[in-house]
Protein backbone atom coordinates (compact mmCIF):
# COMPACT_ATOMS: atom_id res chain seq x y z
CA UNK A 1 0.00 0.00 0.00
CA UNK A 2 1.42 3.39 -0.98
CA UNK A 3 1.77 6.31 1.48
CA UNK A 4 -0.65 8.42 -0.59
CA UNK A 5 -3.26 5.77 -0.07
CA UNK A 6 -2.55 5.61 3.64
CA UNK A 7 -2.90 9.41 3.88
CA UNK A 8 -6.03 9.70 1.73
CA UNK A 9 -7.91 12.81 3.03
CA UNK A 10 -11.03 12.27 5.07
CA UNK A 11 -13.23 14.65 7.11
CA UNK A 12 -11.99 13.15 10.34
CA UNK A 13 -8.36 13.67 9.32
CA UNK A 14 -9.03 17.32 8.38
CA UNK A 15 -10.67 18.00 11.73
CA UNK A 16 -7.70 16.36 13.44
CA UNK A 17 -5.22 18.55 11.58
CA UNK A 18 -7.18 21.70 12.36
CA UNK A 19 -7.22 20.71 16.01
CA UNK A 20 -3.48 20.28 16.00
CA UNK A 21 -2.98 23.68 14.34
CA UNK A 22 -5.14 25.38 16.95
CA UNK A 23 -3.53 23.52 19.82
CA UNK A 24 0.07 23.96 18.82
CA UNK A 25 2.00 26.38 16.73
CA UNK A 26 3.10 25.58 13.20
CA UNK A 27 6.50 24.42 14.37
CA UNK A 28 5.07 21.64 16.48
CA UNK A 29 2.66 20.70 13.72
CA UNK A 30 5.53 20.17 11.30
CA UNK A 31 7.35 17.99 13.85
CA UNK A 32 4.23 15.87 14.36
CA UNK A 33 3.64 15.60 10.61
CA UNK A 34 7.22 14.53 9.94
CA UNK A 35 7.02 11.98 12.75
CA UNK A 36 3.80 10.61 11.31
CA UNK A 37 5.25 10.34 7.84
CA UNK A 38 8.42 8.68 9.18
CA UNK A 39 6.33 6.21 11.12
CA UNK A 40 4.29 5.43 8.00
CA UNK A 41 7.43 4.90 5.93
CA UNK A 42 8.92 2.75 8.68
CA UNK A 43 5.74 0.68 8.85
CA UNK A 44 5.76 0.19 5.10
CA UNK A 45 9.39 -0.89 5.16
CA UNK A 46 8.75 -3.23 8.09
CA UNK A 47 5.84 -4.78 6.25
CA UNK A 48 8.03 -5.23 3.17
CA UNK A 49 10.74 -6.89 5.27
CA UNK A 50 8.21 -9.22 6.89
CA UNK A 51 6.84 -10.25 3.51
CA UNK A 52 10.36 -10.95 2.23
CA UNK A 53 11.16 -13.02 5.33
CA UNK A 54 7.95 -15.00 4.85
CA UNK A 55 8.78 -15.61 1.18
CA UNK A 56 12.30 -16.76 2.05
CA UNK A 57 10.90 -19.04 4.73
CA UNK A 58 8.42 -20.64 2.31
CA UNK A 59 11.14 -21.16 -0.31
CA UNK A 60 13.36 -22.82 2.30
CA UNK A 61 10.55 -25.17 3.35
CA UNK A 62 9.83 -26.05 -0.29
CA UNK A 63 13.50 -26.85 -0.93
CA UNK A 64 13.67 -29.02 2.19
CA UNK A 65 10.58 -30.97 1.10
CA UNK A 66 11.97 -31.45 -2.40
CA UNK A 67 15.25 -32.66 -0.95
CA UNK A 68 13.37 -35.09 1.29
CA UNK A 69 11.50 -36.51 -1.72
CA UNK A 70 14.72 -36.99 -3.68
CA UNK A 71 16.37 -38.65 -0.70
CA UNK A 72 13.42 -40.97 -0.17
CA UNK A 73 13.48 -42.12 -3.82
CA UNK A 74 17.23 -42.80 -3.85
CA UNK A 75 17.98 -46.52 -4.08
CA UNK A 76 18.71 -47.94 -0.62
CA UNK A 77 22.11 -49.30 0.25
CA UNK A 78 22.88 -52.75 -1.15
CA UNK A 79 24.42 -55.68 0.64
CA UNK A 80 26.91 -57.98 -1.07
CA UNK A 81 24.39 -60.82 -0.72
CA UNK A 82 21.73 -58.80 -2.58
CA UNK A 83 24.20 -57.97 -5.35
CA UNK A 84 25.13 -61.65 -5.77
CA UNK A 85 21.48 -62.65 -5.93
CA UNK A 86 20.81 -59.87 -8.42
CA UNK A 87 23.69 -60.93 -10.67
CA UNK A 88 22.58 -64.56 -10.64
CA UNK A 89 19.00 -63.50 -11.36
CA UNK A 90 20.21 -61.41 -14.30
CA UNK A 91 22.14 -64.39 -15.70
CA UNK A 92 19.18 -66.71 -15.20
CA UNK A 93 16.82 -64.36 -17.02
CA UNK A 94 19.47 -63.84 -19.70
CA UNK A 95 19.79 -67.60 -20.09
CA UNK A 96 16.06 -68.12 -20.53
CA UNK A 97 15.88 -65.35 -23.12
CA UNK A 98 18.98 -66.58 -24.94
CA UNK A 99 17.81 -70.18 -25.04
CA UNK A 100 14.50 -68.97 -26.47
CA UNK A 101 16.30 -67.06 -29.22
CA UNK A 102 18.81 -69.80 -30.07
CA UNK A 103 16.32 -72.68 -30.06
CA UNK A 104 14.21 -71.22 -32.86
CA UNK A 105 14.70 -72.47 -36.41
CA UNK A 106 17.77 -70.68 -37.78
CA UNK A 107 18.52 -69.38 -34.28
CA UNK A 108 22.13 -70.45 -34.83
CA UNK A 109 22.19 -70.94 -38.57
CA UNK A 110 21.17 -67.41 -39.56
CA UNK A 111 22.84 -65.55 -36.73
CA UNK A 112 26.38 -64.65 -37.88
CA UNK A 113 27.40 -64.06 -34.28
CA UNK A 114 26.85 -67.68 -33.22
CA UNK A 115 26.74 -69.58 -36.54
CA UNK A 116 28.61 -72.91 -36.31
CA UNK A 117 30.96 -73.28 -39.27
CA UNK A 118 32.82 -76.23 -40.70
CA UNK A 119 35.19 -77.69 -38.07
CA UNK A 120 38.46 -75.73 -38.00
CA UNK A 121 40.60 -78.86 -37.86
CA UNK A 122 39.12 -80.04 -41.17
CA UNK A 123 39.40 -76.82 -43.18
CA UNK A 124 41.75 -78.46 -45.69
CA UNK A 125 39.19 -81.19 -46.16
CA UNK A 126 36.49 -78.61 -46.94
CA UNK A 127 38.73 -76.92 -49.50
CA UNK A 128 39.44 -80.14 -51.38
CA UNK A 129 35.82 -81.27 -51.31
CA UNK A 130 34.69 -77.89 -52.64
CA UNK A 131 37.03 -78.37 -55.59
CA UNK A 132 35.42 -81.77 -56.14
CA UNK A 133 32.05 -80.05 -56.53
CA UNK A 134 30.58 -81.11 -53.18
CA UNK A 135 29.49 -77.63 -52.07
CA UNK A 136 25.87 -78.68 -51.62
CA UNK A 137 26.85 -81.54 -49.31
CA UNK A 138 29.11 -79.20 -47.36
CA UNK A 139 26.25 -76.73 -46.84
CA UNK A 140 23.93 -79.54 -45.74
CA UNK A 141 26.48 -80.68 -43.19
CA UNK A 142 27.02 -77.17 -41.79
CA UNK A 143 23.26 -76.74 -41.59
CA UNK A 144 22.99 -79.96 -39.59
CA UNK A 145 25.59 -78.69 -37.08
CA UNK A 146 23.52 -75.59 -36.45
CA UNK A 147 20.27 -77.54 -36.29
CA UNK A 148 21.84 -79.70 -33.60
CA UNK A 149 22.79 -76.61 -31.59
CA UNK A 150 19.29 -75.19 -31.98
CA UNK A 151 17.81 -78.49 -30.80
CA UNK A 152 20.16 -78.59 -27.82
CA UNK A 153 19.25 -75.00 -26.93
CA UNK A 154 15.69 -76.19 -26.26
CA UNK A 155 16.99 -77.96 -23.16
CA UNK A 156 19.86 -75.61 -22.37
CA UNK A 157 18.22 -73.29 -19.84
CA UNK A 158 17.92 -75.72 -16.89
CA UNK A 159 21.53 -76.86 -17.35
CA UNK A 160 22.85 -73.30 -17.49
CA UNK A 161 20.69 -72.07 -14.61
CA UNK A 162 21.93 -74.94 -12.45
CA UNK A 163 25.49 -73.81 -13.14
CA UNK A 164 24.52 -70.21 -12.33
CA UNK A 165 22.82 -71.19 -9.08
CA UNK A 166 25.86 -73.15 -7.90
CA UNK A 167 28.32 -70.51 -9.07
CA UNK A 168 30.62 -69.45 -6.24
CA UNK A 169 30.65 -65.68 -6.21
CA UNK A 170 32.25 -63.86 -3.28
CA UNK A 171 32.61 -60.22 -4.29
CA UNK A 172 29.41 -59.24 -6.06
CA UNK A 173 30.29 -55.56 -6.09
CA UNK A 174 33.46 -56.19 -8.12
CA UNK A 175 31.41 -57.82 -10.88
CA UNK A 176 28.56 -55.30 -10.60
CA UNK A 177 31.01 -52.44 -11.13
CA UNK A 178 32.97 -54.30 -13.80
CA UNK A 179 32.54 -54.31 -17.58
CA UNK A 180 29.06 -54.69 -19.09
CA UNK A 181 29.54 -58.47 -19.51
CA UNK A 182 31.41 -59.08 -16.24
CA UNK A 183 28.85 -61.54 -14.83
CA UNK A 184 28.76 -63.62 -18.03
CA UNK A 185 32.56 -63.60 -18.20
CA UNK A 186 32.70 -64.87 -14.63
CA UNK A 187 30.15 -67.57 -15.44
CA UNK A 188 32.22 -68.72 -18.40
CA UNK A 189 35.44 -68.71 -16.40
CA UNK A 190 34.17 -70.58 -13.35
CA UNK A 191 31.57 -73.01 -14.72
CA UNK A 192 32.59 -73.88 -18.28
CA UNK A 193 33.93 -77.40 -17.64
CA UNK A 194 31.14 -78.64 -15.33
CA UNK A 195 28.63 -76.96 -17.63
CA UNK A 196 30.12 -78.77 -20.62
CA UNK A 197 29.91 -82.14 -18.88
CA UNK A 198 26.21 -81.64 -18.15
CA UNK A 199 25.42 -80.19 -21.57
CA UNK A 200 27.26 -82.81 -23.63
CA UNK A 201 24.50 -85.47 -23.29
CA UNK A 202 21.93 -82.91 -24.43
CA UNK A 203 24.03 -82.15 -27.51
CA UNK A 204 24.62 -85.83 -28.28
CA UNK A 205 20.88 -86.38 -28.29
CA UNK A 206 20.39 -83.38 -30.57
CA UNK A 207 23.17 -84.48 -32.95
CA UNK A 208 21.54 -87.87 -33.23
CA UNK A 209 18.07 -86.40 -33.72
CA UNK A 210 19.03 -84.16 -36.66
CA UNK A 211 21.32 -86.87 -38.11
CA UNK A 212 24.53 -84.83 -38.26
CA UNK A 213 26.60 -87.97 -38.83
CA UNK A 214 24.59 -88.92 -41.89
CA UNK A 215 25.59 -85.61 -43.49
CA UNK A 216 29.21 -86.00 -42.44
CA UNK A 217 29.74 -89.57 -43.55
CA UNK A 218 29.56 -89.04 -47.38
CA UNK A 219 31.98 -86.14 -47.07
CA UNK A 220 34.47 -88.06 -44.96
CA UNK A 221 34.26 -91.11 -47.27
CA UNK A 222 34.90 -89.03 -50.37
CA UNK A 223 37.80 -87.19 -48.77
CA UNK A 224 39.48 -90.27 -47.34
CA UNK A 225 39.62 -91.79 -50.82
CA UNK A 226 41.88 -88.95 -52.01
CA UNK A 227 45.54 -89.92 -52.26
CA UNK A 228 47.95 -88.62 -49.63
CA UNK A 229 45.37 -87.04 -47.32
CA UNK A 230 45.16 -87.48 -43.59
CA UNK A 231 41.88 -89.07 -42.64
CA UNK A 232 39.54 -86.71 -40.81
CA UNK A 233 37.16 -87.80 -38.11
CA UNK A 234 36.46 -84.90 -35.76
CA UNK A 235 34.46 -85.48 -32.61
CA UNK A 236 31.26 -83.82 -33.74
CA UNK A 237 29.56 -84.11 -30.35
CA UNK A 238 32.45 -82.30 -28.71
CA UNK A 239 32.59 -79.72 -31.46
CA UNK A 240 28.88 -78.86 -31.38
CA UNK A 241 28.89 -78.79 -27.58
CA UNK A 242 31.70 -76.23 -27.42
CA UNK A 243 30.20 -74.11 -30.16
CA UNK A 244 26.72 -74.25 -28.65
CA UNK A 245 27.96 -73.22 -25.19
CA UNK A 246 30.01 -70.37 -26.63
CA UNK A 247 27.08 -69.20 -28.73
CA UNK A 248 24.71 -69.21 -25.78
CA UNK A 249 27.28 -67.38 -23.65
CA UNK A 250 27.46 -64.63 -26.27
CA UNK A 251 23.69 -64.27 -26.23
CA UNK A 252 23.63 -64.24 -22.42
CA UNK A 253 26.26 -61.49 -22.49
CA UNK A 254 23.98 -59.46 -24.78
CA UNK A 255 21.13 -59.92 -22.30
CA UNK A 256 23.36 -58.82 -19.42
CA UNK A 257 24.20 -55.62 -21.30
CA UNK A 258 20.50 -54.93 -21.79
CA UNK A 259 19.77 -55.35 -18.09
CA UNK A 260 22.66 -53.08 -17.15
CA UNK A 261 21.77 -50.33 -19.60
CA UNK A 262 18.02 -50.51 -20.15
CA UNK A 263 15.72 -50.05 -17.11
CA UNK A 264 12.89 -51.71 -19.06
CA UNK A 265 14.92 -54.95 -19.14
CA UNK A 266 14.99 -55.07 -15.33
CA UNK A 267 11.84 -57.13 -14.94
CA UNK A 268 12.05 -57.90 -11.21
CA UNK A 269 12.28 -55.73 -8.10
CA UNK A 270 15.69 -57.19 -7.27
CA UNK A 271 17.10 -56.32 -10.70
CA UNK A 272 15.72 -52.79 -10.39
CA UNK A 273 17.34 -52.39 -6.98
CA UNK A 274 20.71 -53.86 -7.90
CA UNK A 275 21.22 -52.34 -11.33
CA UNK A 276 19.76 -48.94 -10.46
CA UNK A 277 23.22 -48.23 -9.04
Amino acid sequence: MYISQILKPSPLLIVYICFIINLFNMKYFIVVLISFLSFSQLSAQTLKDLLKQKKDSLEKIAKEKASAVITSTTAPALTNEEVIKGLKEALSIGTNNSAGIASKVDGFYKNPKIFIPWPEEAVEMKTKLTKLGMTKKIIEFETSLNRAAEEAALKAAPVFIDAITNMSLKDGFAILKGVDTAATNYLRKTTYQPLKQKFLPVVKEAVSKVKVTSYWQPLATAYNKLPGVKKQNPNLDEYVTNKAINGLMLLIADEEIKIRKDPMARVTDLLKKVFAK
